[in-house]
């Protein structure tokens, strides 16, 4: 007769059951070391004014974050890290040169009114970073849309430009004539360059390559799916050739697009979780950011077009939400 002592233990528990040993810290760490190349590239192209931009809105999200969990009597959540993602991407969908104090608040922004009041992350309803680039470019449209030139402190030329998308909204959207097509061609830098990151623009989204690199790491980290950034490009890429004007591969390479469909519409907390659902996201913030371009007021309509499908990812989880085996 055995002793009651070696009788099996049991534990009850409820689900999950097994853990991927995944942390919030690792994952805005990853995040971070993915945006390291386009963050050197943009930094190597627009000088010191690019550095500053990133260190203020960096060490403002993190002041920001500390002061908010104070004043609420909450834990601190430095250490998760997710202060310096949001401060790292709102730089980097700033333009270089930007005043320092609009980047501040700006800063402040994004952590205290799209983060913080709602309870911290996890629990915004849009993302911080491209919520407070919207409201910055509401708020300062002259200074938002002044871009450096890259390698601006190298020529003796004016240190500000129209961006491409500026560009190509003038003439190929705004009754462009046949015969300015060459001069069209001209002043839109090469695939190459484009590729590169030799144009103006903000810091983060310039460069397609070093946004590429960075994605492919998250991918292989399986810290993204390719569903939604696959979808964003696929969608902007067939609109662009339906409607015709500008060549895909233009439309693609610049503005916010690659940037937006790789490290913004991607945030775990904003989007669907369904693999349907973030087929469906992606495909609307493609097609909504190639409609604000073509027919909105602004040149690039990636931040916007992500923020309106933020505001619908909780109905599209409810519509894509897998029903439980055996309910009709």
């Amino acid at each position: 007769m055995k002793p009651k002592d070696s009788a099996p233990h049991f534990i009850l528990s409820s689900s999950p059951h097994t853990h991927c040993h995944a942390s919030v810290s690792r994952i805005m760490l990853d995040v971070i070391i993915a945006l390291l190349p386009t963050t050197i590239v943009g930094i190597y192209f627009f000088g010191l004014p690019a550095l500053w931009t990133v260190l203020t809105c960096v060490s403002t999200c993190l002041v920001t974050e500390a002061v908010c969990r104070i004043l609420m009597k909450r834990e601190s959540t430095i250490g998760d890290l997710s202060a310096i993602v949001t401060g790292l991407l709102l730089a980097l969908n700033l333009p270089a040169g930007l005043p320092l104090w609009m980047a501040v608040l700006g800063s402040v922004f994004a952590i205290f009114i799209c983060k913080q009041v709602f309870g911290g992350l996890g629990m915004n309803p849009f993302n911080p970073a491209l919520a407070a680039r919207a409201f910055m470019l509401i708020s300062f449209t002259g200074p938002m849309t002044t871009w450096l030139k890259p390698f601006w402190w190298k020529t003796p030329e004016a240190v500000t430009t129209a961006t491409p998308l500026a560009t190509m909204k003038t003439w190929y959207f705004q009754g462009a004539t046949t015969s300015a097509t060459p001069q069209v061609s001209d002043a839109i830098p090469s695939a190459c360059d484009l590729l590169i990151g030799q144009m103006p623009g903000c810091i983060g989204e310039v460069s397609a390559i070093a946004i590429i690199l960075g994605a492919i790491y998250l991918l292989i980290r399986k810290v993204i799916t390719w569903h939604i950034p696959v979808a964003f490009i696929l969608a902007a890429a067939i609109y662009s050739l339906i409607s015709g004007g500008a060549p895909v591969h233009t439309q693609l390479l610049t503005g916010g697009l690659m940037l937006g469909a790789c490290f913004m519409a991607t945030d775990y907390v904003t989007s669907p979780t369904t693999a349907k659902g973030k087929l469906i996201f992606g495909c609307g913030c493609g097609l909504l950011c190639m409609l604000i371009r073509q027919y909105g007021g602004y040149p690039d309509g990636c931040s916007f077009a992500i923020l309106i499908m933020n505001s619908v990812t909780p109905l599209i989880n409810r519509w894509t939400q897998p029903k439980p085996f055996g309910v009709k």
